[in-house]
């Protein structure tokens, strides 16, 4: 675990690796951070057979914030992250996904094999987006106690009930300072909302799986399969299907990239 300088910010990122195998590289979504990889994390130390890194992106968890959130930037940040990786797989979550699917078009210097996404959003109504304008515009909240904080943290990334506000994945969402709680995510972070999906997904160039669980309410198989007939429905899940069956979201990894289960 480390701080890296890539695209002209600090990251924070955590990798392994076993032998000269393929690069495996997990994004996550907007308000998270790599943390929420936890569940998954132990399956992939166990099975992938390469390299596998997992970054906190700009402006959320353990990394720096910075003035611009744009798709385009966080593409930059882990087309350099990921530079002279051997056999480069991307697996992603909402916002995480979306990002690799714009690397598989190859305009950031880096050609995935493949790309393996979960609840990337298709479509914003305007009351979506006058959500994501106001939340843009908000001020930074603050809480007295870091119990509080890792509350909010749980709530705002759609893992009430899913994660426990005491697990260190929640830890890594909240930052102290001068004895005052608030959430490590730059609210600015959401303008990554105006990205058009229809559009990155017409210039990859790299086979894309896309999957959504069965009670996602930010995006449905139906909606995905207006980009791809074949996207799939994971049965049970919701938003954060990745957290709630890890193993369900590696077996699309894991058939995505060639590997005996």
């Amino acid at each position: 675990m480390s701080l890296r300088r890539l695209g002209g910010i600090d990251l924070w990122v955590e990798e392994g690796e076993k032998a000269d195998g393929p690069t495996l590289l997990l994004m996550h979504g907007l308000s998270g951070t790599g943390g929420i990889w936890d569940g998954l994390k132990p399956i992939v130390k166990e099975n992938w057979p390469g390299r596998w890194l997992i970054p906190d992106m700009r402006g959320h968890g353990r990394s720096a914030h910075s003035a611009i959130y744009g798709i385009a930037s966080h593409a930059t940040d882990m087309a350099a992250l990921a530079e002279g990786a051997n056999d480069l797989y991307l697996a992603g979550h909402s916002m995480g996904g979306l990002v690799g699917i714009l690397l598989a078009s190859g305009w950031y210097g880096v050609s995935p094999k493949a790309v393996v996404t979960t609840g990337v959003k298709v479509d914003w109504s305007e009351e979506e987006y006058a959500g994501i304008a106001k939340l843009i515009d908000m001020p930074v909240r603050w809480f007295d106690t870091e119990e509080e904080a890792r509350e909010r943290f749980v709530l705002v990334t759609g893992l009430k009930g899913i994660t426990d506000p005491n697990s260190a994945f929640a830890g890594t969402g909240v930052v102290e300072q001068d004895g005052k709680w608030r959430l490590a995510a730059d609210n600015r972070a959401a303008m990554v909302a105006y990205a058009s999906t229809h559009d990155i997904y017409a210039a990859a160039q790299a086979p894309i799986t896309l999957a959504a669980g069965e009670h996602d309410r930010m995006v449905s198989a139906s909606d995905l399969k207006t980009l791809d007939p074949a996207a799939r429905e994971l049965p049970g899940l919701g938003h954060n299907s990745h957290v709630e069956d890890p193993h369900s979201f590696w077996e699309l990894i894991a058939e995505i990239a060639g590997i005996s289960q």
